[in-house]
């Protein structure tokens, strides 16, 4: 389990990161997410005891990172977005490098093998570092956190460099590692997160801005004011109509479903249902509504609103109205 208590962090007269609290729970897979500036990196970096906080505590597995160190980064097992690799070296003598630095109590034959075999690094062991794509040097990467077999797995951009197919088989060991460690997730790739992720926080701006499932998140955001609909009528006349409904801010007729039948896009102000509004349209000029919906908000969605400071309303809780 990891604890975040009140962690700050000052650089000089700028709050880098300001009194951020979470907790992320055994066995759970947590992403982390945040635009550059946001205190993303900051905070990882103070969770593995890379820098040190200004104030407030980071416990891992109960151990305070600052007042007992050593204790606390047996836990961790870390992967920079940049992997510290020595490549001078072979992927075996890295390893067995990694083993001895970690004072890994572990049988050594069969606990190499395991992380050998699970990070599908087997076929280079005798390889030089050096000689190894982007894609395979990243697996080494991932190979050296596992080292230990730590509860707590701390992964920054994981999949930097790598093909998709590669991307899609790091994401399975991730999901595959959540069963049995605890894990955070650093990622810009939005898809990435909402794939493998249990939970997702976003930071913006040094504090926590949402911490729920992307699921969650994308239901608590209002959607009603935002609609398309498919409506089998004369495209002109309709998107006259559309546009005389009050507080509508735009509406695009950008595809043709099929012949006759145009998809509309519209928005009005938040808070503003206008189905039942484009129903009654509907009726008065004899149109066929063929589908009318809200339209679901994204991970991505929800990041750049959130980001980007724009105004996020949620529905009240238990979808009371």
């Amino acid at each position: 389990m990891i604890e975040v208590r009140h962690l700050t962090k000052h650089y000089g007269d700028k709050k880098a990161v300001n009194d951020i609290s979470f907790t992320v729970n055994d066995g759970e897979i947590l992403g982390f997410l945040g635009p550059n500036g946001a205190g993303k990196s900051t905070t990882m970096n103070m969770l593995t005891g890379y820098i040190s906080s200004t104030s407030g505590q980071a416990l891992i597995n109960g151990v305070d990172i600052l007042e007992d160190p050593i204790a606390a980064k047996r836990n961790i097992g870390y992967l920079p977005e940049i992997p510290p690799l020595y490549l001078d070296m072979t992927v075996k003598a890295y390893l067995n490098f990694v083993f001895d630095l970690k004072k890994c109590k572990l049988p050594r034959r069969s606990h190499m093998k395991d992380v050998l075999t699970l990070c599908k690094i087997k076929d280079v062991e005798d390889r030089l570092i050096r000689n190894l794509s982007k894609g395979y040097k990243q697996r080494v990467g991932l190979a050296q956190a596992l080292i230990g077999n730590p509860p707590v797995l701390i992964l920054d951009e994981p999949t930097v460099g790598l093909d998709p197919k590669q991307m899609v088989e790091i994401r399975t060991l991730i999901k595959r590692l959540g069963k049995n460690h605890t894990v955070i997730l650093s990622s810009h790739i939005l898809s990435e997160i909402q794939a493998v992720c249990d939970r997702v926080i976003i930071i913006n701006k040094g504090v926590v801005a949402a911490d729920d499932t992307a699921t969650n998140l994308s239901d608590k955001v209002t959607t009603d004011h935002r609609v398309i609909a498919r409506i089998e009528g004369e495209k002109a006349a309709i998107l006259q109509a559309i546009r005389a409904i009050p507080g509508l801010k735009y509406v695009r007729a950008d595809m043709e479903r099929e012949p006759g039948i145009w998809e509309y896009e519209m928005e009005a102000q938040p808070g503003q249902d206008i189905r039942r509004e484009i129903n009654r349209i509907a009726r008065e000029n004899e149109w066929n509504i063929l589908l009318l919906k809200t339209m679901e908000m994204t991970l991505e969605d929800i990041f750049l609103k959130i980001t980007m400071g724009e105004h996020v309303e949620l529905k009240p809780k238990g979808g009371e109205q």
